[in-house]
């Protein structure tokens, strides 16, 4: 049994005109949407390999469930409920992940290069997600028990290896959902449960907020075990019935090209890439059909955003999102300009600012402007999390405590100022690191930077900036790195004290090679000034 789907047509080929796809009605299970859209669709291509000469139509996808509710939903196949994916291919991966979700399992995506032992690897994670089997490319690592099957021996489902007698088949219109664990960074590990409902419903509003419908043709650079490439990615373009390009990652070399010869027309990126896509080499064409490109995971540096539009032309959305409320969760709107640092209005959801002195639950937002506690609660939103971990985020009224700082502006629109963790107290002054990182990234030499707070004996904390140099362009002089470093760090001194009150300026400009970060792009703050993160260059500020 093949578990990929092979092309019926080139990548380049255009598709037949079918006009706009009618959106899904709000109460349809996705099993329905999938049969929908190969009625409808038939062998136009669904999602593409962006490097190979793979795909998967609409009419394949509907084969495709039909398949893995065959062979998962039999009497020999009872038992199962949660089904752990550990796929680095991503047309098997888009192929099974909504196989298996149309015919009503809870699907647990997890990371291919996840190592298999320790807090965060992938025996505690198999075991904190209940995953019943494993689907995988590749042999299963020492040490990791329990069922683990390879594509290529699927055949141990159907012979009833796989199996836990007496249990009811878990499978019907609309069940099942996506399973996703945090990495326990931050804290004690949460196990997320979103469910079809959730699921779609961001879908239906990230498509119609992008404006999506069957002519365009989406890029997708992002891993497929995260919630953004899953609902903003595959879903989305799902409801729209438009395709999506798929990638194993994101590659710099030869980029535009990539995009022209596809004929896409939106990118789904994070702040990493906006950032690289910036400086347009000089050999370089952005073709005139990509409409936008769409940040999210992490805050975009407004100096980021503008270097992009004005290098590229293309506008720059971004978001706001987080797993607990199937991704998205506010986008800046198409139709009118980028308000620079905005994350832009709620999608789908309701939102509000709460004032930082009140508790949970409280109705007391705070004043346009104001910083507090950014609440959401809606249909995407989770009522709380498996094992009923860190139940003090969550109110009986159904408002979710994100953990993030914001404020708005008097047309509503949403800014992020910090995560309540990130907070740094100075001396009693709190220091808002997107506050300070703003004035450092706005330097031409700076690609990326991160502030963070050092333990201090008298004033508890200070902020310090770990960053990452560009490198100097070639003008006939061999500048040293050590010498375009400290220039950097002398010119940044001299922008902090015409812009920043004193307790607000970092104590000391780190260079580093590279920013700790997850697979979406998000840095870790919390390896920066250890060991973990060695330092090219320390520069004292004043």
């Amino acid at each position: 049994m093949q578990a990929v789907a092979t092309r019926t047509r080139t990548a380049m080929d255009e598709p037949p005109a079918v006009g706009v796809v009618a959106p899904p009605e709000p109460d349809i299970a996705l099993c329905d949407l999938i049969r929908a859209r190969s009625v409808l669709l038939g062998d136009r291509p669904y999602v593409e390999h962006a490097r190979a000469e793979e795909a998967l139509t609409f009419r394949q996808l509907e084969a495709s469930m039909e398949r893995w509710r065959t062979l998962l939903g039999g009497a020999r196949a009872r038992g199962l409920t949660t089904i752990g994916l550990v796929i680095s291919d991503p047309i098997a991966f888009a192929d099974i992940f909504l196989g298996a979700l149309g015919a009503g399992f809870w699907v647990a995506p997890l990371d291919p290069s996840m190592p298999a032992g320790g807090s965060g690897g992938l025996a505690v994670t198999l075991a904190r997600t209940g995953i019943d089997v494993v689907l995988a490319d590749h042999p299963a690592p020492v040490g990791i028990e329990g069922e683990w099957v390879e594509l290529d021996r699927l055949d141990q489902l159907e012979d009833g290896r796989v199996t836990r007698p007496g249990a009811t088949t878990p499978q019907r219109a609309g069940a099942g959902g996506v399973v996703l664990s945090s990495s326990g960074t931050t804290g004690t590990p949460k196990v997320v449960r979103l469910d079809q409902v959730k699921l779609l419903h961001t879908a239906r509003s990230v498509a119609s907020h992008l404006q999506l419908n069957a002519e365009d043709r989406g890029f997708n650079p992002l891993p497929l075990f995260h919630i953004n490439a899953e609902v903003v990615g595959l879903l989305s373009a799902l409801v729209a019935g438009s395709s999506l390009v798929l990638d194993d990652r994101f590659h710099r070399t030869g980029f535009w090209d990539l995009m022209a010869s596809r004929s896409i027309t939106w990118i789904n990126a994070v702040p990493a890439i906006v950032s690289r896509l910036g400086a347009l080499r000089a050999d370089e064409t952005v073709p005139s059909t990509v409409r936008f490109i769409r940040s999210a995971s992490a805050p975009l540096p407004v100096a980021a955003a503008d270097r992009f539009e004005a290098s590229t032309g293309i506008p720059v959305i971004e978001t706001y999102g987080m797993t607990e409320a199937a991704s998205q969760i506010t986008a800046h709107p198409l139709s009118v300009p980028r308000r620079p640092g905005s994350v832009g209005l709620p999608v789908g959801l309701e939102l509000r600012i709460v004032r930082q002195s009140e508790p949970l639950g409280s109705s007391l937002e705070a004043p346009e402007f104001h910083i507090g506690h950014v609440e959401i609660r809606g249909v995407s939103v989770i009522g709380h999390y498996v094992g009923d971990t860190h139940q003090d985020r969550f109110h009986p009224d159904g408002w979710l405590r994100t953990g993030d700082l914001g404020h708005r502006d008097a047309d509503g629109f949403v800014y992020l100022d910090a995560r309540t963790d990130d907070i740094i107290n100075r001396g009693g002054e709190k220091v808002l690191p997107r506050e300070v990182e703003e004035v450092v990234g706005a330097d031409p030499m700076i690609a990326s930077v991160a502030v963070v707070g050092r333990e201090h004996s008298e004033l508890g904390q200070v902020p310090v900036a770990f960053v990452v140099l560009r490198a100097p362009e070639a003008d006939g002089d061999d500048v040293g790195a050590d010498v375009a470093a400290r220039e950097t760090a002398e010119r940044i001194e001299k922008v902090l004290q015409r812009d920043l009150v004193r307790a607000k300026r970092p104590v000391a400009l780190c260079v580093v090679e590279a920013l700790p970060a997850g697979a979406t792009g998000k840095v870790k703050r919390r390896m920066l000034d250890t060991p973990e993160v060695p330092v090219l260059y320390t520069f004292d500020l004043r």
